[in-house]
């Protein structure tokens, strides 16, 4: 059953993993939100989902990247994808829905059985159902086929991205999917986009 249903997109906590890196790796999560113009609950839910992915921990009101939260901010976007996949494939919600996909008569799930699947959630559906293909397709767990409004599992070859390599640099803090760090437009998280929130649990141990 799910336990945690952070609303946020893979821009806003990619946003808040880079701005936690820009603050050596710790800070306080009131000092994080100043530092974006926002109050401590808008910044809340991108933390839940990185805390949920095993990213960073939050212990009296401060936020610190794991292991796997360093190594996810140090590597290369395809690496990150990787990453996110694996920890992805980890949640019950995840997990059911490739299953699902696996058994499914040409792999295949519609719009209206991918809405019964996450029915016993208690987020909206609507929601939920644009929540999970706008994070299965950003880390290429699946793809969707707006045509035939149909869900289709993505093939990977399995395995986790390695560690970026010590004579490698680590990738420059703006990417595609982050506001970036060290300019003003950082300071702003990425403007609230069409998708809407849903669930996911936690990552069992």
């Amino acid at each position: 059953m799910p336990t945690s249903y952070p609303k946020c997109s893979p821009t806003e906590m990619q946003g808040l993993l880079v701005l936690l890196n820009a603050h050596k790796g710790s800070e306080d999560v009131a000092l994080l939100a100043d530092d974006l113009d926002l109050e401590i609950d808008e910044i809340l839910p991108s933390l839940d989902f990185a805390a949920v992915l095993g990213f960073v921990r939050v212990t009296d009101g401060r936020a610190t990247f794991t292991d796997l939260g360093r190594r996810y901010i140090a590597s290369t976007i395809r690496d990150r994808k990787a990453i996110l996949r694996e920890q992805l494939r980890r949640t019950t919600l995840f997990k059911t829905l490739l299953r699902a996909l696996e058994n499914a008569p040409d792999r295949r799930l519609t719009d209206e059985q991918l809405t019964q699947l996450i029915s016993i959630t208690p987020a909206p559906a609507d929601e939920s159902v644009q929540n999970i293909v706008n994070w299965g397709r950003y880390a290429e767990l699946i793809r969707y086929d707006a045509g035939q409004h149909v869900l289709v599992a993505a093939r990977h070859t399995p395995g986790v991205a390695k560690p970026p390599s010590g004579n490698r640099p680590p990738p420059p803090p703006s990417t595609p999917l982050s506001p970036g760090a060290g300019t003003a437009a950082a300071r702003k998280p990425a403007a609230p986009t069409s998708e809407p929130s849903g669930a996911l649990d936690s990552v069992p141990a």
